[in-house]
């Protein structure tokens, strides 16, 4: 009798935990207008013939104003810059010296952009994602997204949370695409709703002599 209470009252502390990740996240969506953070990111490729995947790190800045506006800029190994500016999504490659832009809507679906930047609640998060409550781990609180189109190029997104003074705060997302390539990217030096990001800091002007490509 006693193990059943124990175990019950374990479930019910366990169910609770997981609950909360997905309250956090509708919190994060309601109070998060703006942000703006530093970002690690790692991209780990699946092995192949027996050879070790190799991961490859990158970093630089992230930035949004919900719903429309959002840009990275990738600073190390190497310069790139991705800009949704309301309209269209521009993608810079500094080495190339290349932009390509495409219709904005088309080109980002159900991303991870769409998880983070673009959904004002829960309920418009999930039109185009299947949500699931992950027990905590790492100090955060998980939430599992999966698109609720099985077609396109993402498998799932772990959204990682981190509730503090009130507020809950972006800490993590770990991207699985359909050809198992993970992408985790780890945010630092995380401001939100800062009172100087606005609208024109998401324009871009392709740089001079640069080719323009429109897929």
């Amino acid at each position: 009798m006693i193990k059943r209470m124990l175990w019950a009252v374990l479930a019910g502390l366990c169910w609770s935990a997981q609950a909360d990740s997905l309250d956090s996240l509708s919190q994060f969506l309601k109070q998060t207008r703006s942000l703006r953070a530093d970002f690690v990111q790692v991209v780990t490729t699946p092995a192949k013939e027996g050879r070790p995947a190799k991961p490859k790190s990158s970093s630089g800045s992230f930035a949004f104003v919900r719903p429309t506006v959002f840009r990275f800029d990738y600073s190390k190994p190497y310069v790139q810059n991705i800009v949704a500016d309301g309209h269209s999504l521009w993608l810079f490659d500094a080495d190339l010296n290349q932009v390509t832009v495409r219709n904005q809507a088309q080109a980002l679906g159900s991303s991870p952009a769409t998880l983070i930047a673009s959904a004002n609640d829960i309920a418009t998060l999930g039109k185009e994602f299947d949500l699931k409550a992950a027990p905590a781990e790492d100090g955060l609180e998980w939430v599992i997204a999966t698109p609720k189109q099985k077609d396109g190029s993402l498998q799932k997104v772990r959204i990682g949370l981190r509730p503090e003074a009130g507020q809950v705060v972006l800490s993590q997302l770990d991207i699985v695409d359909a050809f198992g390539t993970r992408s985790q990217m780890r945010f630092e030096r995380v401001e939100v709703n800062p009172s100087n990001l606005g609208i024109a800091q998401f324009s871009f002007v392709p740089p001079k002599g640069a080719d323009v490509v429109r897929p």
